[in-house]
């Protein structure tokens, strides 16, 4: 086969990967189980076909699709859900974690017959949940919000906590006289960094997007993954965590008056889903099945502690005192899928050549594939027995999509209109807007209204407006200002006795008064 054979070759399958990918999206929700059960099952299908062991390709394609899943995951996180939630999601992040390490980890030093460090080392890598597996499987489901909340924060900030973990536990097994202190000193030094570095490029990469004016709208998506990927790799230049700070980053750029908020958010989705095809295609070319079958016992054994015994017991402690049912508990017990950063986190120890690395691996493969088997296939029906789940929600087409005008230095903003507006209940014509300010569209009820100045809006509608961009905050001002308090004089309550004390106003139409 010449080289231009192979290639094209290459290409072809390539196209069939995307392609397959994209098609089992559609039955991994149907069957209920996560995508990247399908996904890695396709790449441990091709290795009959292609011969493939570079872990340490495999491992820098994880850490971009990574980077990418978090930040698409939080764009969408919006702080007045997570802030309520804040607290039990940084304890199941860090205590539940840690607590996980520690039971799964005791149960792998003898389940593999590893050292201690080793066994506390798998625990680590299994630690850490998946959001876009639990969320994947839930679909449409209405889950309470206080719910999906905690998992949604959870899961964006434990995967710093397993790297560190994952991380420090390998450099002790390289260095056993390394300081327990100082290794504690340095967690809270990446997570303090982390923190910091996210909140300072999240809001450099707001003014920048809003001051910058491109002439193509398409660039504007590229330059915000720019910044995300700044986040990761500036963060861990000076050895903070750069996956906390990509999370932080997006939840700043998402919370914000970010301009073509909605193209970015369209193209990380569609990114995303492309760097998870492509990461666990290829994680699962590092898979040999012939290996399989002498793990099946532990892995089984390794899975079944982690989903009955590890998760309940760190999600229990840690939330002790904390405004969650024993039902709510238990559903966030079994919501935490094990997903890309558990195999991403299994090519550490193979990079760094331990000994049982290839065993960590290939188990830690079979345990995520089975939790995600398993709990995926039954966390919605387990959801509707706990009563935590009511019917599947429509999903709401997309009806309308707009772009920036580039070129004409002009922008539509869309607006969701809701009761305490003052533009809620009033007709356009009475809104007194200027002149380069006109609306464009109206979504009432998934259909298209045209707008026209008799056209009242109403709370629930979608508004579009075609403005000037350097006029944004105006627009902004205009369309969300609140509506004024209407004070009815019977709402008007006066003290006992000031109410005695009043004299009315005399009409001066009133008779004289007579003296008695």
């Amino acid at each position: 086969m010449d080289s231009t054979t192979l290639v094209n070759s290459l290409v072809l399958l390539m196209a069939g990967l995307l392609l397959v990918g994209v098609l089992t999206t559609k039955f991994s929700s149907r069957f209920g189980m996560p995508a990247l059960v399908l996904f890695i099952i396709v790449g441990m299908l091709i290795t009959r076909f292609v011969y493939f062991n570079n872990v340490l390709i495999t491992q820098i394609v994880g850490i971009l699709a990574l980077i990418v899943i978090l930040f698409e995951g939080g764009m969408q996180t919006k702080f007045d859900d997570i802030k309520p939630v804040i607290k039990p999601a940084l304890s199941l992040a860090t205590v539940g974690v840690l607590l996980t390490t520690f039971i799964v980890g005791v149960c792998a030093k003898y389940i593999l017959g590893v050292s201690w460090v080793e066994g506390f080392l798998f625990g680590a890598i299994v630690g850490s949940t998946d959001a876009a597996a639990v969320f994947s499987v839930l679909g449409g489901k209405n889950i309470k919000k206080r719910l999906t909340s905690t998992l949604e924060a959870e899961s964006g900030s434990n995967d710093p906590m397993a790297v560190f973990l994952t991380v420090s536990l390998i450099e002790y097994y390289q260095h056993p006289e390394a300081e327990i202190f100082q290794m504690i000193l340095s967690f809270f030094w990446e997570m303090g960094i982390g923190l910091v570095m996210g909140l300072l490029i999240g809001r450099l990469a707001v003014y920048v997007i809003n001051k910058i004016n491109f002439d193509s709208s398409g660039l504007y998506p590229v330059m915000a993954l720019g910044f995300a990927i700044l986040a990761y790799s500036a963060t861990s230049v000076i050895h903070g965590s750069g996956l906390l700070a990509v999370y932080v980053t997006a939840i700043v750029m998402g919370n914000s008056d970010l301009a073509y908020g909605r193209s970015i958010m369209h193209f990380n989705q569609g990114f995303g889903w492309m760097m998870q095809i492509v990461m666990f295609v290829l994680l699962g070319l590092l898979v040999f099945p012939s290996e399989l079958p002498g793990i099946v016992g532990e892995g089984l054994l390794l899975s079944l502690i982690l989903m009955l015994i590890a998760r309940p017991v760190g999600v229990f402690l840690s939330t002790l005192g904390m405004k969650y049912s024993f039902r709510e508990k238990l559903l966030i017990s079994w919501a935490g899928l094990r997903g890309a950063v558990p195999i991403v986190l299994a090519t550490y120890p193979m990079l760094a050549e331990m000994e049982h690395g290839r065993l960590f691996f290939n188990v830690v493969f079979f345990v995520v594939l089975t939790s995600a088997i398993i709990q995926g296939a039954t966390i919605s029906p387990f959801a509707g027995k706990l009563g935590l789940a009511g019917e599947i929600k429509p999903s709401n087409p997309s009806l309308l999509e707009l772009t920036a005008l580039g070129k004409a230095k002009s922008e539509i903003n869309h607006v969701d209109v809701n009761e305490t507006m003052a533009i809620a209940g009033k007709e356009i014509s009475e809104l007194d807007l200027p002149e380069d300010i006109l609306f464009t569209a109206i979504i009432r009820h998934e259909q298209i209204i045209a707008p026209r100045g008799n056209t009242r809006i109403e709370s629930g509608d979608t508004v579009y407006v075609l403005s000037p961009k350097a006029k944004r905050k105006q627009v902004k001002a205009i369309l969300t200002s609140p509506a004024l308090p209407v004070v009815h004089l019977n709402e008007v309550k006066q003290k006992p006795e000031e109410a005695t004390n009043i004299i009315p106003p005399k009409d001066p139409d009133d008779p004289p008064e007579q003296e008695t």
